[in-house]
């Protein structure tokens, strides 16, 4: 709660999914995943969450890939939007909204900072060299010329930048450049008139504000002091296309030599962010919602603004998009908390949309529900370093920490509790020197847990869950209802009892990680909504006595079939990976 008792204000988002294509598990575990976990932690703690989403819907990859279709891009659009909507449901992706960057609301926000923009002397019209591939016959993005890095002789550095060294480049200054669309080495560089955002001259304004961010991994900050140590350079924020947000004047005409221009979708897609919540707020019946969250002058100076990325996206986030907000001069929200991600690897190699490495959400569906996907993403989440998936990892995941530690226990005890105590919940008995064990336990675990999703450290988040499931395998250990009911029916109904709640407390602290599975548990215990929110480390005396006494008690379904050798093979020979 807030100092004058009103929730938290949390808005959350994460970087949007490029519209070509459905996503890899690489892209789920580095922006997606963890904003819905920390977005289902918070809404359990009590807070006001809003989480916004989009798919990234402007840019050349999206006009080749409907041409490769032979579609229009808007149909292509229109259907990948589906396709990721879905996956995005099948892995229980709690968005408030996952909107769409080439809606309207996106354009009138996009072309309104650009008008701003220019008032404030920050953009400006320039005559610049591009390339052109004669082979293509059009200009190319910079994504879209490949070549040798100036400066680390990387022979497959991209034209906006190199991922080995990840200086920031131009695509004129590649070496030996050709076309990452044919392949064709016939090259020209070319005049054209782009509009350009003056980066450099926000060099001071962002730098202070990088350095006084209180709340950034050094990940995050690391990467945006490299940018602005090698100084902030004018960019271009328009290219030659025809799928995007036109480049229009106050007015709302187009601007007169950018008939067949449209903005670089990294300009406009930030600010979908924004036009996303404008949607969300026109859809809930109060279309002026949206301001506060977003606007300072309109209570959004309450909000604690999170963002999700991963690290090949913070540069953007860090710099040319504030370099937007700041420059506008108008009081928008900037983010307070960036989490920055790794990589997660694929068996020595990066997963790629573009080139079908690994596995991907739609495929990951197919094999097994997408709470053994969730868990294993957040335990191996790659915070610290770059995390390598393996199949080998997946199953023990799986069916160590699901299926043995939380799944066998909530089996075994409702089980127990229907074969010899007639299903009902039994109220005899008094706790006894294992009950406090327990309770001293859970005490340390609880806050611990939760400090760990305050501070967005996710790793250890599902480790301390996992712990928390392992102490109550070791109560039950220590407190041998099984064995005690031969001779203490009394004491073996505090075990159960006392078992019986932790089942309920299990599941209460898997709904951030394993939503699925926890309305399982939680069904099963008619536990109603209400009293599903997070628990209180100094309130655990009720927690180990809180279901009702005599209620009827159901053993739920074996919760995780566990992962087989065969399966493992199988998918290593349908996939790829080391068996």
């Amino acid at each position: 709660m807030s100092q004058h008792g009103t929730p938290r204000r949390i808005l959350i988002t994460s970087a949007l999914p490029y519209i070509n294509g459905i996503k890899h598990l690489g892209n789920l575990a580095g922006s997606m995943l963890p904003a819905d976990v920390f977005a289902r932690y918070q809404r359990l703690a009590g807070r006001d969450v809003l989480y916004i989403c989009s798919t990234d819907e402007h840019g050349t990859p999206a006009e080749l890939a409907a041409q490769k279709a032979g579609i229009s891009v808007q149909a292509y659009c229109d259907e990948q939007y589906e396709i990721q909507r879905a996956a995005g449901e099948g892995f229980a992706l709690s968005y408030d909204h996952f909107g769409r960057s080439s809606r309207q609301e996106n354009h009138q926000l996009t072309q309104h900072f650009a008008h701003v923009l220019e008032e404030k002397d920050l953009i400006e019209e320039r005559i610049s060299k591009q390339v052109y591939s004669v082979d293509d016959g059009r200009f190319l993005p910079d994504r879209y010329v490949e070549g040798t890095c100036p400066d680390c002789d990387y022979e497959k550095a991209r034209g906006d930048q190199c991922d080995h060294c990840g200086r920031l480049l131009d695509p004129v200054d590649l070496k030996n450049p050709y076309s990452a669309v044919s392949g064709g080495t016939n090259i020209e560089i070319r005049e054209t008139a782009h509009l350009y955002l003056l980066q450099s001259h926000m060099q001071e304004t962002i730098r202070t504000w990088v350095e006084t961010s209180k709340d950034w991994p050094q990940l995050a900050k690391s990467i945006a002091l490299k940018w602005l140590d090698e100084g902030l350079r004018d960019r271009a924020i328009t290219r030659d296309l025809s799928w995007g947000i036109p480049v229009t004047n106050p007015d709302g005409s187009i601007r007169e030599g950018f008939e067949s221009k449209v903005f670089y979708v990294w300009f406009d897609a930030p600010v979908e962010y924004i036009a996303s919540t404008k949607s969300w707020a026109a859809e809930t019946g109060q279309p002026n919602l949206w301001e506060s969250w977003w606007r300072k002058d309109k209570g959004a100076e309450n909000v604690e603004y999170v963002q999700f990325m991963g690290k090949d996206n913070v540069a953007f986030h860090t710099v040319s998009f504030p370099v937007t907000i700041f420059g506008s001069g108008e009081p928008w929200k900037t983010v307070d908390r960036l989490k920055a991600f790794n990589w997660v690897t694929w068996y020595g190699g990066k997963f790629s949309t573009s080139e079908k490495r690994g596995v991907f959400m739609d495929q990951a569906l197919d094999l097994l529900e997408g709470d053994y996907w969730r868990w294993y993403l957040i335990a191996n989440s790659p915070e610290g370093s770059d995390a390598a998936f393996t199949w080998e990892g997946f199953q023990s995941a799986v069916n160590s920490d699901l299926a043995n530690v939380l799944g066998n226990f909530v089996n075994r005890i409702t089980k127990y509790t229907v074969s010899k105590f007639d299903g009902v919940l039994p109220d005899a008995g008094t706790a006894g020197e294992d009950e406090a064990w327990l309770a001293g336990e859970l005490e340390t675990r609880l806050a611990a847990l939760s400090d760990h999703y305050e501070h967005m450290e996710f790793r250890k988040a599902a480790a301390e869950t996992r712990a928390i499931w392992a102490a109550g395998n070791e109560y039950l250990t220590r407190a041998e209802p099984w064995v005690k009911y031969k001779t203490d029916k009394d004491a073996a109904a505090v075990g159960v009892r006392t078992g019986l709640n932790l089942v309920a407390l299990f599941g209460i602290i898997a709904q951030p990680l394993i939503p699925g599975v926890s309305e399982k548990i939680l069904g099963t215990l008619n536990i109603p909504e209400a009293n599903r929110t997070w628990p209180k480390a100094d309130d655990v005396a009720n927690i180990l006595d809180a279901l009702p006494h005599g209620m009827e008690i159901a053993a739920p379904p074996v919760l995780f079939q566990k992962i087989e050798d065969e399966q493992v093979a199988a998918w290593t020979e349908q996939f790829g990976g080391e068996a």
